[in-house]
């Protein structure tokens, strides 16, 4: 036994006195430009500007608000007008504004708001680079059949409820699509956690699926408190049902899931994938939008 135990101290001291510790340099990645741009159904054109922040830079109002990028030359075309965007300013409170391109109202000639099954080009012009992309609004494909509520399971809370859809997928693997809800007096539509999907498993059919809120990223609690899962009665409940490109899928697919493993160790590496050329960041994507309302009663 006191061999052992000997043996045991030697072989510690032998394997801490082995350590070293290594230093990884940091490096500092240059800034990248960061493009959201999107194009939906009767709607002007919209694009969002800004450059990347290192890993590590302390996240406060001045490092936001000095992240958009200004000046830029941006232009949208449909194949046949091809019209130059206008920068334009949201105060939101003294010293802090939101910034981004859409359509110059003071040169109406060129411009043009989006179309079904129409495809759209993107170009920006930005501190000597230029950065390309493309979209389409596809056709309407899923078609909403009907939008109600039931009682919530498992709880004795009789104010909880679900809210169900009905959607019918046409014949034919490739579409895709994204989903949003305005709930109550919410000024936007906020896409839940997981808000894109494709018809690789209901191809074809008319199927029923709950929906869940759209998710405020801004707030931590959303989950943590437990209410997350359910609407309400009451509530007010804004559907928006979007068809979207493989492009605008693949990027909100992959950017979900690295959302969602943040910090999780036993998670995949994921790369989001943009599609804007020349090393930028973000998307461009078209929306082929359709809306429902749904008000649940006391």
């Amino acid at each position: 036994m006191k061999f052992r135990t000997l043996a045991a101290i030697f072989s510690f001291l032998l394997i801490t006195g082995c350590e070293k510790t290594i230093q990884f340099p940091l490096k500092s990645n240059e800034q990248k430009l960061v493009v959201e741009a999107t194009i939906e159904n009767g709607t002007a054109p919209m694009v969002t500007l800004t450059r990347s922040v290192g890993y590590f830079d302390k996240l406060d109002v001045s490092l936001l608000t000095g992240s958009f990028v200004h000046g830029a030359e941006v232009y949208i075309s449909n194949g046949t007008l091809t019209h130059k965007l206008k920068e334009y300013t949201v105060p939101l409170a003294p010293g802090i504004a939101v910034y981004y391109y859409s359509t110059d109202s003071l040169n109406l000639a060129t411009a043009f708001t989006g179309e079904l099954n129409h495809h759209y080009s993107l170009r920006i012009v930005s501190e000597g680079k230029e950065y390309t992309s493309s979209t389409t609004i596809p056709a309407f494909a899923k078609q909403i059949d009907s939008l109600w509520w039931k009682q919530a399971p498992a709880t004795t809370d009789t104010t909880k409820v679900l809210v169900m859809v009905r959607a019918t997928d046409p014949p034919g693997y490739g579409d895709y699509i994204r989903y949003f809800i305005k709930l109550n007096r919410q000024s936007t539509y906020l896409p839940p956690y997981n808000s894109v999907f494709d018809d690789l498993f209901i191809d074809g059919t008319t199927y029923e699926v709950e929906l869940e809120k759209g998710a405020d990223r801004n707030k931590t609690d959303t989950i943590s408190n437990g209410d997350h899962d359910f609407f309400h009665r009451g509530d007010t409940v804004n559907f928006k049902l979007s068809d979207i490109d493989k492009a605008t899928y693949d990027f909100w697919r992959t950017w979900e899931y690295s959302y969602a493993s943040v910090g999780n160790p036993f998670s995949t590496p994921t790369k989001v994938l943009g599609n804007i050329s020349n090393g930028a960041l973000g998307y461009f994507g078209g929306y082929a939008s359709q809306y429902r309302t749904l008000i649940i009663p006391h």
